[in-house]
């Protein structure tokens, strides 16, 4: 049975077709969120240790870092990246006791989060592009490592599933060339966008089938590439992620949090409650007033997408006995709790050397 390694300091996280389903969360990462941006350039973490906690808290097991932060003040990401993911790893396992998935297009990078990484983190990532291939997988053997593999190659991204699967064999076998073998890696066969591609998801449940059948690897996926463009994307999100463990997904790469309603939602919510004619009890707080009008909550705390899959690894026989889902149905604990009693784990034991 293959089953995939990754480990922090202290806990280890394994994906397998056994296995409760891996969520990576994906937060930590600054592409398309410039606020994140630029407190990371003026050295502000503070959003970053926000997003640890409630990720753990929400239910990840691993956490991915990416630092791929292009400054202001200097544009070259080799300089600049490599600095930045050291620090962030450091201070994310200092907070948390997951193991991590170093992220990155920078070879530099990778290798400074490889260094700094307690344990044995995941890397991502690998492509079937042959300067790419060159570049990492000596690095997935010196550090002894597992690698997401990515199934594009030099001619881009093809839209037949046949033509990505015979690039996730490639890189299987170039792996294997450095000794590394099948169960350290773990493919992406890209999710295609439903609403540009009709087929994407019978593409995507086919396609894993192959690669757990004929491959025997593990696989992951950006999760919500499945909804992008489409209304209501947390219920295509929902569905897709069950029938993606079905078809033998073991991991997906995600935000496991539901964000806290905004300010500016409650103050729609109040205005239009009144202009209703409904008057509220005096000193009602935020937190109940958002409750019982169905808005969500104040607090991080697990999605929508976490229930699903919870309820999947019960329905596979992944959740012996139901713990987890009775657990995860339980009135939660104070958002981050599980992060704080890890704080302050730094140093200690370094990875295997192959």
């Amino acid at each position: 049975m293959t089953r995939t390694v990754v480990e922090s300091k202290t806990k280890t996280a394994i994906i397998g077709f056994d296995q409760p389903f891996c969520v990576i969360g994906e937060r930590i990462n600054p592409t398309g969120r410039k606020k994140l941006a630029a407190e990371l350039e003026a050295g502000d973490f503070s959003t970053v240790e926000q997003d640890a906690l409630a990720q753990v808290a929400a239910g990840a097991t691993v956490l991915d870092i990416n630092a791929g932060v292009v400054y202001n003040s200097n544009p070259n990401p080799n300089e600049t990246e490599p600095p930045l993911m050291t620090k962030i790893v450091e201070l994310v396992q200092g907070l948390v006791d997951v193991p991590l998935c170093i992220d990155s297009s920078v070879p530099g990078a990778l290798e400074a989060g490889l260094a700094a990484a307690e344990g044995r983190p995941l890397l991502n990532s690998v492509t079937g592009e042959e300067e790419r291939l060159e570049l990492v997988l000596p690095l997935v053997k010196k550090y002894n490592v597992p690698v997401v593999a990515i199934s594009n190659d030099d001619t881009g991204i093809s839209e037949d599933p046949d033509v990505r699967f015979e690039v996730a064999k490639k890189i299987v076998q170039r792996a294997a060339d450095y000794g590394i073998p099948a169960h350290d890696i773990v493919v992406d066969p890209l999710v295609m966008p439903i609403g540009a591609m009709a087929t994407a998801g019978q593409q995507v449940f086919a396609l894993v089938r192959r690669l757990r059948e004929e491959l025997g690897v593990n696989t992951t996926c950006g999760a919500s590439n499945i909804s992008f463009g489409l209304p209501n994307r947390h219920g295509i999100n929902n569905a897709f992620l069950p029938m993606a463990m079905g078809a033998g997904m073991t991991s997906a790469i995600m935000n496991p949090v539901a964000l806290p309603v905004t300010q500016k939602k409650i103050a729609e919510k109040k205005a239009e409650v009144a202009a209703a004619g409904i008057i509220l009890p005096d000193g009602m707080d935020d937190e109940t007033f958002v409750q019982m009008f169905g808005l969500g909550s104040t607090k991080p705390r697990a999605g929508k997408e976490m229930e699903a899959i919870r309820a999947a690894n019960l329905l596979t026989n992944n959740d012996p006995h139901g713990g987890e889902w009775i657990k995860f149905n339980k009135p939660a604990d104070a958002a981050g709790a599980e992060g704080e009693s890890a704080r302050g784990r730094r140093g200690g034991a370094r990875r295997r050397r192959a």
